[in-house]
């Protein structure tokens, strides 16, 4: 079962925060992609439950219930995971974040290295400013107007948003499948999020291609990095960069899979968290 508590931070903004409850169980902050709210993932409730696992997230600002930030960068989400811990108890933790959510996921580790244990990331991407990658090969052509215009500022990327332009994440079969399956569950995150407007969406996006605010080379704890060769959304190259930045980042590739079905693979990761979070 999912408690959805309202956490209202010393500045007044509200976080909409979810937690599957347990005591004595390893948290795992899971943190949403773009544009999802926050609810933590329903197809691995099971695994969590096999391994001693507790789901805590919360809506990123401009989600759901959360108050919005405009012009929040990724390392903000740092303080907002540590009162979310804080009120919740929680002095040690886990992260896990897919897509957008996997920037989010690494500023934790980098911020909060004293009580994060463990990192996942699956198909997320590496800095804007990442040297020596070309942060736009290998991108499905929407993900490149998209994020071109949030580049360009604040105003360039609200007019994208308002202008009516189709985004196609061009989802590979792997993909398609996933997501008439398990995954499915991505239709209950996306519809909330973008009912909302595009608020949160345009944050975050903005927030990908500004300077971070933290350095993946900071992040101490381990890092598993989950991501499939065929992967439009976040090319596989933006995985390849941080694994050689981060310094105890392991890479585990898989050949066949796109931006959504590498999540087949995402029990095996909570197996790698939970042995990483004992030793």
């Amino acid at each position: 079962m999912v408690t959805e508590t309202d956490l209202r931070l010393p500045n007044g903004r509200i976080l909409h925060v979810y937690d599957t409850g347990g005591a004595g169980r390893l948290p795992v902050f899971w943190h949403h992609g773009t544009p999802n709210v926050g609810a933590p993932p329903a197809p691995l409730f099971a695994a969590a439950d096999r391994l001693g696992l507790r789901w805590v997230s919360h809506d990123r600002p401009g989600y759901g219930g959360s108050t919005p930030v405009p012009e929040r960068d990724v390392a903000s989400v740092a303080a907002d995971v540590a009162a979310v811990a804080d009120a919740l108890g929680l002095d040690r933790f886990a992260v896990m974040g897919h897509s957008g959510g996997g920037p989010h996921a690494l500023a934790c580790g980098a911020l909060l290295q004293e009580r994060v244990v463990a990192v996942v990331v699956g198909a997320g991407l590496a800095p804007y400013d990442a040297a020596g990658l070309d942060w736009f090969a290998g991108m499905v052509p929407a993900g490149v107007a998209s994020l071109r215009a949030a580049a360009a500022g604040r105003a360039a990327k609200e007019a994208h948003e308002a202008s009516g332009v189709e985004y196609d994440p061009e989802f590979t079969d792997a993909d398609l499948a996933a997501l008439h399956a398990e995954w499915s569950w991505f239709d209950g995150v996306v519809g909330p999020a973008v009912r909302g407007g595009p608020g949160g969406l345009i944050a975050d996006d903005l927030a990908y291609v500004r300077p971070w605010g933290f350095d993946p080379a900071d992040v101490t704890p381990p890092v598993l990095l989950l991501h499939g060769d065929r992967d439009g959304i976040a090319p596989v190259a933006h995985a390849k960069w941080l694994a050689g930045r981060c310094p105890a980042a392991e890479l585990r590739r898989h050949p066949e899979d796109g931006h959504i079905s590498v999540l087949r693979h995402a029990e095996s990761a909570l197996e790698w968290l939970k042995f990483r979070s004992t030793r």
